[in-house]
């Protein structure tokens, strides 16, 4: 049960992205929430050192990083805690295993996309970084209904997470290229099911730019308050 070994594959180039059924979302600065999703070494090893997806995947997501704590975005990172006990664990011990152990290596952020100052950490329990956190106080409390992901892996956390973003109204963007997966056919269907289910996938180059080119707050469909 343990991470399969990821053979390398390129990450999706803008052409070959899936079509978007909610193709008038734009990401805005003023109403988004980048979430860094479970980018620890444990899941990171399992990618082939200093190749794609790899490289391009933390590159990609440093470039996000950079553009949103520029622009006053909020950021988020979701990590597993280490040596979870089999009730923590629940049913994910059936499917994945005991996990991580204590291992601060194991658990550690690489340096290039680590957490600063300002950010937040949550601690995350099931495929949902929604689920057991403070996610969605989060941007509640700002007052944020956007949510920009990056990180790994596409098909499982990174897709489930998309999908709750849209059942709490909140609009979800899947950064096709700062996020990764066991394999491109994975990847590529987990960005078909985002495009047409639950979310917009868009890639760095085209998040920086709109982001960027953002003047003034748009307006929101929904007002989101804490309840």
């Amino acid at each position: 049960m343990a991470l399969p070994a990821i053979a390398p594959y390129p990450l999706p180039s803008a052409d070959e992205l899936p079509a978007n059924r909610a193709a008038g979302w734009r990401a805005d600065p003023a109403r988004a929430v980048l979430l860094v999703h479970d980018l620890q070494q444990h899941f990171l090893g399992a990618f082939p050192a200093g190749r794609q997806p790899l490289t391009g995947m933390l590159a990609n997501t440093a470039r996000l990083l950079d553009t949103c704590r520029g622009l006053g975005v909020p950021v988020v990172y979701s990590v597993q805690r280490g040596g979870q006990t089999p009730d923590q664990r629940g049913l994910q011990l059936d499917f994945w295993g005991p996990g991580v152990g204590d291992d601060q290596d194991a658990l550690a952020v690489p340096e290039a996309v680590a957490p600063l100052p300002g950010d937040h950490t949550v601690t995350k329990w099931k495929y949902s970084a929604f689920v057991r956190t403070e996610l969605d106080r989060i941007l509640c409390r700002a007052g944020r209904d956007q949510l920009i992901v990056a990180g790994v892996y596409a098909h499982i956390g990174v897709q489930v997470t998309a999908c709750d973003a849209w059942m709490r109204d909140v609009q979800a963007f899947v950064v096709a290229d700062a996020v990764a997966d066991f394999s491109a056919d994975d990847h590529a269907a987990a960005l078909r099911w985002v495009a047409g289910r639950c979310g917009f996938v868009t890639t760095t180059d085209a998040l920086v730019d709109g982001l960027s080119a953002t003047s003034r707050p748009a307006d929101r469909p929904t007002a989101r308050t804490e309840v």
